[in-house]
């Protein structure tokens, strides 16, 4: 089977315990490529050749991950994470040959890109979001501007981020907290093992 190719997946939260939350899995999609391994706060060893994630690749990073600020369209949100509200000027930059390759920034005539996306959208997908912390040091072709953020539709891949129901992004964003140190962890499912040395309890 290959557990790179698919861009389905369900998404269970836990507290720093290790404890499993109330909620139920959470229907998830991922990249329209699958999964290619990122650049996270854990380094997971893999097999030579398999996939790596590249900008613009369809791939969502495979990896543990720390998560940045929520950010969305309304001027406050329910949540205890560090929240940006997207003014019509916000954009995230992933022209690898910027300075500013995989930061989110206003656009100024100091911003000098080819290359970028709107956070503030003409539809919901980014209503409501979380930046993942993937590729932190920006390594010019690794990936850039990865979010958890609303999906377009059900069973609809993304570009490269991982997305879900409002109502359930909804919910993890009242959910998550910053002092505990939330991570996602998004990996093909036989390095299972390797992620139970790391967090007891996290597969099942």
């Amino acid at each position: 089977m290959c557990y790179y190719c698919s861009f389905k997946l369900k998404c269970s939260t836990y507290a720093k315990n290790f404890i499993i939350s109330d909620s139920s899995p959470i229907n998830v999609n991922l990249g329209r490529n699958g999964l290619g391994w990122g650049l996270g706060k854990e380094k997971i060893v893999h097999e030579p050749g398999e996939p790596v994630k590249k900008e613009g690749d369809g791939k969502a990073p495979a990896g543990i991950f720390t998560l940045g600020n929520a950010f969305g369209y309304s001027k406050a949100l329910s949540t205890r994470l560090s929240y940006q509200s997207a003014s019509k000027d916000l954009i995230c930059v992933d022209d690898s040959r910027s300075r500013y390759y995989n930061q989110v920034v206003h656009v100024s005539p100091l911003v000098k890109i080819r290359s970028f996306e709107w956070m503030r959208r003409d539809d919901s997908l980014y209503k409501i979001g979380i930046i993942v912390n993937h590729n932190k040091a920006a390594l010019a072709g690794c990936g850039s501007c990865i979010f958890l953020h609303v999906e377009k539709k059900r069973l609809s891949p993304t570009s490269g981020c991982t997305s879900m129901s409002y109502r359930d992004l909804k919910g993890l964003l009242e959910w998550l907290d910053p002092e505990k140190e939330p991570l996602l962890v998004q990996i093909p499912k036989q390095y299972c093992p390797t992620a139970e040395k790391l967090f007891p309890g996290i597969c099942f």
